[in-house]
């Protein structure tokens, strides 16, 4: 689902709202979620998942093409974390079941 997708998708479920609200909403959010891993912080939404950074250090790697060994610099990169009941709906496990 693209960005306009799901600006798509809230209007419709909620035609009170017009869809210029509701795409400063969702740009809202997703800039806020940017913004807060950028500072690095921990952002972790119940029943979804966890998004975080985590810091890879500076390795050799190895040129593919080349086979030559360059370096990789260290660096920082987001990673996310699915959360139990969205792993569990993903899997098709309900409620019961688990």
């Amino acid at each position: 689902m693209t960005r306009s997708e799901l600006v798509a998708e809230i209007a419709s479920a909620n035609p009170h709202l017009l869809l210029k609200d509701v795409e400063l909403i969702v740009y809202t959010i997703f800039d806020e979620l940017s913004e807060a891993l950028a500072r690095g912080d921990r952002i972790e939404l119940r029943g979804f998942g966890a998004f975080i950074v985590k810091k890879r250090n500076a390795r050799a790697g190895r040129n593919p093409r080349t086979g030559e060994t360059v370096s990789v610099d260290e660096k920082v990169v987001p990673f996310f974390k699915a959360g139990k009941e969205l792993r569990e709906r993903v899997n098709g496990v309900s409620g019961e079941d688990a």
